[in-house]
């Protein structure tokens, strides 16, 4: 397909928050994606960010930047996001410690899966857990 880098994801979910640095600072410490860009403004504002765990990107930004993306979005969210973890029970125990508010608590599904869900500081969830999708080729 045109336009792809090897190993790169095809698509990342992009959600913009009142607090983009508290958000960073809960996804990174409570739930372990790994920071691999930043972008601010002279005043600190987040423009960009990029957030990895695993092989799935999402990117985020301020909100309050009156810029043509956000306008789009008409203030919408929150969000659900769903991320693939090898140990949710380990997962769940950091998001724990690390003050994470557990809306879904740790379970099995009857598809298979073991997976709990969290809120963060701005209401949109994140679902951790061990159910993969296969991806069909196109």
């Amino acid at each position: 397909m045109t336009g792809e880098a090897a190993g790169a994801p095809t698509f990342c979910p992009t959600l913009q928050y009142r607090d983009a640095k508290a958000a960073i600072k809960q996804l990174t410490e409570a739930f372990g994606f790994g920071r691999s860009a930043l972008y601010e403004s002279e005043d600190g504002t987040v423009l960009h960010a990029e957030l990895s765990y695993g092989n799935g990107v999402v990117m985020l930004g301020s909100k309050g930047g009156g810029g043509a993306y956000e306008k789009a979005l008409g203030g919408g969210g929150p969000v659900g996001v769903y991320v693939v973890v090898a140990d949710p029970d380990a997962h769940h125990r950091r998001a724990e410690r690390a003050g994470a508010e557990i809306v879904m608590p740790l379970r099995d599904q009857d598809y298979g899966s073991r997976e709990y869900t969290a809120r963060d500081l701005e209401g949109n969830l994140w679902t951790f857990g061990t159910y993969a999708p296969v991806v069909p080729p196109v």
